[in-house]
């Protein structure tokens, strides 16, 4: 076996075991969901000197005061979204493009927002060279949104925020769901909103830290 077929092998077990040993065990049932974050090449989104921690139970530095997410948040705020494949999706925080990744493979397009240039541009050459076409990218305030292509089926915010920002509630579909951490900068809660009938119905999805959502409607630097 040539040795860059071992190492992908390496990698695919890795997978496999993150899924079976970190997802599955903690409550993520949704197949479509562990099935992507079993085939996503979560070492492509780290760090060289990382590369060794990429599937192991715990957020990684990606540069700038960031973070790529433990997997599990990964898996459960995209279980959250209860994704079907047909949703347009905004998501605030590009990062690393990890996430975008997995939202990209489960829903119809994707429009990732991120206020950090150079996290940006680095996640986008990430993706492009993974072959994803359905993802746009914006160098921006993700605590406005993405007006111009509202409204969205789904929106993920994948930093902390004080409170829900107002413009992400407007710009969500009705049915859509917001997954949002919201609380201080130090403890927050993990919040999926429901869009109905111009409702806002809140469901506590538990105890989470995230970086700062920094921003218009977010903390300030």
């Amino acid at each position: 076996m040539a040795a860059n077929e071992e190492i992908r092998n390496d990698y695919r077990l890795a997978r496999e075991r993150m899924v079976r040993n970190q997802l599955i065990p903690r409550g993520i049932r949704d197949q479509r969901v562990l099935d992507v974050m079993a085939k996503v090449p979560r070492h492509l989104f780290v760090e060289e000197a990382l590369l060794g921690e990429a599937y192991n139970d715990h957020p990684l530095p990606i540069g700038h005061g960031q973070t790529i997410s433990q997997p599990y948040i990964v898996a459960l705020m995209t279980e959250a979204l209860l994704l079907r494949g047909t949703e347009k999706v905004l998501e605030i925080g590009t990062g690393s493009g990890y996430q975008t990744a997995i939202l990209a493979n489960l829903s119809e397009r994707v429009f990732t927002v991120e206020r950090i240039r150079p996290l940006m541009v680095k996640a986008r050459t990430t993706l492009e060279s993974l072959g994803y076409t359905n993802v746009l990218f914006k160098a921006f305030d993700g605590t406005l949104g993405w007006k111009e292509f509202e409204p969205f089926d789904a929106i993920l915010v994948t930093a902390g925020a004080p409170d829900f920002p107002q413009p992400l509630l407007s710009q969500l579909a009705e049915g859509g769901r917001l997954v949002i951490p919201v609380g201080s900068r130090f403890n927050q809660e993990l919040v999926r909103v429901f869009r109905k009938e111009g409702d806002f119905i809140k469901d506590n999805l538990g105890g989470c830290r995230f970086v700062d959502l920094i921003g218009a409607h977010g903390w300030k630097d």
